[in-house]
């Protein structure tokens, strides 16, 4: 009996266009054939020091639909709605992108980018887009990828991955938290209290704390189910996006790491003096 599944396309998101190209870079027989990388020279070099050769340039991209929520004008809350819209438009740009990097048999994706941008033919969408470099190991060790077999990925600069690698780590995977939030308008005894005077808004730092929060709390949610013992890089972004003034998002990312030795000797720093005007 046939299995109808065993020809089947395991990458069905990937535009064709998507698969010449990485294909064409993947080569046959064991050559692979011309890369293509965002990273910079000095990256470059240090990556294949580090033990990993470019594979190529991988993307990922998601247009979404952000539905509409409406609030409590007097209270502080989490637009829930909106959060579940950002977070799985970013994460269906990320899938695609590691899809890519599976497509160029890689084992991991450095120096991720992920860009939000709206549509000006209507502002309901937003275009979500992850960028890396697809990298490979020269030894064919594949124990650097990350649990599911699967490309890790990270956003650490090529300088910061060969650090960290000769310092006894590696990368796991790149996690992310977000969350919308509303915060609450005052009342107008509230505002006249504040008339001409030196005070904190209550109101308005425990929303915000609140809503950062949320977004920290989901990220280590993400790096625990990874295994890994820490988070480095870590950033933490807000953004509007043509909502009501008082709707912001929290979005923080960073590269989950475990170590792979107990001896986490670290290498000393150099001093370097630039001769550039």
């Amino acid at each position: 009996m046939t299995n109808s599944n065993a020809n089947s396309d395991p990458h069905p998101d990937l535009p064709p266009h998507a698969k010449e190209r990485l294909q064409h870079m993947r080569g046959q027989g064991g050559k692979r054939g011309l890369f293509t990388s965002d990273l910079s020279v000095n990256e470059f070099l240090l990556v294949k020091e580090a033990g990993f050769e470019p594979a190529g340039m991988v993307v990922g991209s998601s247009i979404y639909h952000v539905g509409f929520q409406f609030a409590n004008l007097m209270r502080n809350q989490e637009m829930e709605v909106l959060t579940q819209a950002l977070y799985h438009a970013r994460e269906l740009a990320m899938t695609r992108m590691q899809e890519e990097a599976e497509e160029l048999d890689a084992d991991g994706i450095v120096g991720v980018r992920l860009k939000v941008k709206h549509m000006s033919w209507n502002l309901d969408l937003a275009e979500f887009v992850a960028i890396g470099t697809a990298v490979y190991r020269k030894d064919g060790d594949k124990g650097y990828r990350a649990p599911g077999n699967k490309p890790f990925t990270s956003d650490l600069s090529g300088q910061d991955f060969w650090t960290m690698l000769n310092a006894g780590y590696r990368p796991v995977g790149m996690v992310m938290g977000n969350c919308v939030y509303h915060i609450a308008h005052q009342t107008p005894g509230q505002w006249f209290k504040t008339v001409g005077k030196n005070i904190e808004m209550p109101n308005f730092t425990q929303g915000l704390y609140d809503a950062r929060e949320l977004a920290m709390e989901r990220m280590q949610v993400e790096a625990e189910q990874l295994h890994a013992e820490g988070i480095v890089g870590v950033d933490i972004t807000e953004g509007n996006y043509g909502w009501s003034s008082h709707v912001i998002e929290f979005f923080v990312v960073g590269t989950a790491i475990v170590p792979v030795r107990e001896d986490h000797h670290i290498p000393t720093p150099q001093l370097v003096l630039s001769v550039n005007d």
